[in-house]
């Protein structure tokens, strides 16, 4: 089933396929609204991340309002560097609705580093927004000010309300 581009939704392209495996983790806990959510296909690489952002997800992020866009990248140990030069691609009118997230280095050493498969770290992550224990990893805690942004923007349609 589709999103409905006209309630809040945010739209995730992963880097490549450990990222998107993250992502789909993400979306299996139980607690997060995953009609709200799509993980797009892998772009092969951050650059063309950037490109298919620029070329096809900026122009409808504009389009749609209630739209939002997770970028989930390596940082390739170039955490500022990296995050600079992807969010100098985001047009002012969406920096506050286009997020980017990722690990320090690559997926494949937080695997090693935390064990299981990236889908359960990906579950493991979306338990963890508000203690962030995981995120307090040392290959992803530099995410903390995007985190900081990205969760009020998100949480009021991506999490389920608790019940009882």
């Amino acid at each position: 089933m589709g999103l409905n581009k006209y309630k809040p939704h945010i739209m995730v392209l992963p880097e490549d396929r450990p990222n998107a495996e993250i992502a789909t983790g993400f979306i299996k806990n139980p607690s997060v609204n995953s009609r709200a959510v799509q993980v797009l296909p892998e772009a092969g690489g951050w650059v063309h991340a950037i490109e298919i952002f620029e070329s096809d997800l900026a122009p409808s992020t504009s389009k749609y309002p209630l739209r939002n866009v997770l970028l989930v990248i390596d940082f390739d140990n170039d955490a500022m560097g990296r995050f600079d030069r992807v969010r100098k691609s985001i047009p002012s009118g969406l920096l506050d609705r286009v997020f980017v997230l990722g690990v320090l280095t690559e997926p494949e050493k937080l695997k090693h580093s935390i064990g299981g498969s990236f889908e359960g770290i990906g579950e493991s992550l979306s338990q963890d927004c508000c203690t962030r224990t995981i995120w307090g990893h040392t290959l992803l805690k530099h995410n903390e000010k995007e985190l900081d942004r990205m969760i009020p923007a998100v949480e009021g349609f991506l999490f389920m309300k608790k019940t009882g």
